[in-house]
């Protein structure tokens, strides 16, 4: 076979990347495993330590200064996987409290330590030498999936223009879906499309859940817990709801019996950067005792909730309630990377009496506000339509633009009655 050089495509937070190396000391940038973090820190490194390395493991953990590139014009030093060596991290920061010098280190990790390594082993947070970036996997903008054509920035100044785009089908959505964000399985066939989220789940439960942890976890419980969270993906649920969920399905199994168990699987889930709850949005609502706190529940990828349930292309078309559910997280995801490519936050909006609510709220660095609604087919917009105004009544300060997000849509338009914008998933941009 011939070998071939992989080609680096832009992402989003490259800007981030290159602008904190201009201001801090050392940065460290974290998110899933596999989603691209070394790739794109190695654009930027001078020289790359591996520390999955054994020999680089056992120099660090005897003195981390000794893997330290002395030479000024070697770094940024890029020091893959640093969590291995926890104590790399106080080193980090006293090599930059040396030197005026900016952008000397880029760490790498894809497992956050837990609060009680962080006691044991740092001594200090790294605040104002060590910057924290988050790295999600790639959005369909990142992945040349969305031509852009639609940005959030031009809708919130209003220069949005209404224009034809490429009509994508409901085929290639759910295809989108199963593929998920992964740089890795950006040209893998279709009918493979679904192997890497797979092997994925299989190595959180058989070896990425106990890493660096002294508790051994139940490889049943977990498998449990993320088929739980799969079937409850974009849904506002309790902690309780899920147990019920869990025994309600797998009645011979052993169940999580405790509260205090679950609390300790999705631990292990986050610092893995495995789930990304979405906040609830209450800011300048009329009747704040109303409405809902709970947050959303994400996967970092919709593709791990469709391994975690089996699904596929042929399989979300026979269930379209479930593809509904689906094609919300695949948005949302984007969106959770487009605000903060725009250093924004992204919430989501429940009244509990009523039943009104809004699938993603988006708030800008200025403080202003825009509330999205998320419709698989061209036929719920007018459903989306009426939410949307019935939520920007109750509002005392009224949300800059809205807008509905769309799978199967042929153009990007502006309702001249309401101006609320309609835009293809695969036309949006930051």
């Amino acid at each position: 076979m011939e070998y071939q050089e992989k080609k680096y495509l832009n992402r989003l937070v490259d800007k981030k990347i290159e602008e904190y190396l201009s201001i801090f000391g050392a940065i460290c940038i974290e998110g899933p495993k596999w989603c691209g973090k070394t790739w794109s820190s190695s654009k930027y490194a001078k020289t790359i330590t591996y520390m999955d390395d054994d020999n680089n493991i056992g120099v660090a953990q005897m003195d981390p200064k000794a893997i330290f590139s002395k030479d000024y014009e070697k770094r940024p030093q890029l020091i893959d996987e640093w969590h291995l060596v926890p104590n790399i991290w106080d080193a980090v920061r006293r090599e930059c409290d040396k030197s005026a010098i900016k952008g000397n280190f880029i760490l790498t990790g894809s497992t956050t330590l837990s609060i009680k390594e962080k006691q044991k082993k740092i001594k200090h947070s790294g605040i104002g030498r060590i910057a924290h970036i988050n790295m999600y996997t790639m959005s369909l903008y990142e992945s040349k999936d969305s031509k852009g054509e639609a940005s959030i920035s031009s809708m919130l100044d209003g220069s949005q223009e209404s224009m034809k785009t490429k009509e994508v089908s409901l085929e290639e959505i759910a295809k989108l879906i199963i593929r998920g964000g992964w740089p890795e399985n950006l040209q893998v066939s279709t009918n493979q499309i679904g192997l890497i989220p797979k092997n994925y789940i299989y190595s959180i439960i058989e070896n990425d859940m106990n890493e660096n942890n002294e508790v051994k976890r139940d490889k049943n419980k977990m498998r449990m817990l993320l088929r739980s969270l799969a079937r409850n993906e974009t849904s506002i649920v309790s902690n309780k709801t899920i147990i019920k969920d869990i025994e309600d399905n797998e009645k011979n199994e052993e169940v999580l019996a405790s509260r205090a168990t679950l609390l300790s699987y999705l631990d292990v889930l986050e610092r893995l950067h495995l789930i990304e709850n979405q906040e609830a949005f209450s800011e300048n609502y009329k009747s704040p005792e109303r409405i809902g706190k709970s947050p959303k529940r994400h996967f970092t990828d919709p593709s791990l909730s469709c391994a975690c349930l089996d699904l596929t292309i042929e399989k979300l078309f026979k269930d379209l309630k479930t593809f509904g559910f689906l094609f919300e997280a695949l948005v949302e995801r984007d969106l959770r990377i487009y605000m903060d490519y725009l250093d924004g936050h992204l919430y989501h909006f429940r009244d509990n009496v009523s039943g009104l609510k809004v699938d993603s709220i988006l708030e800008f660095s200025s403080g202003e506000y825009a509330a999205i609604e998320i419709k698989l087919g061209f036929d719920q917009v007018e459903e989306a339509k009426k939410s949307l105004i019935k939520f920007s009544e109750n509002m005392l300060v009224k949300p800059k633009f809205m807008c509905i997000i769309v799978g199967n849509c042929s153009s990007i338009l502006k309702d001249s009655e309401t101006g609320i914008y309609i835009v293809p998933i695969t036309a949006l941009k930051p």
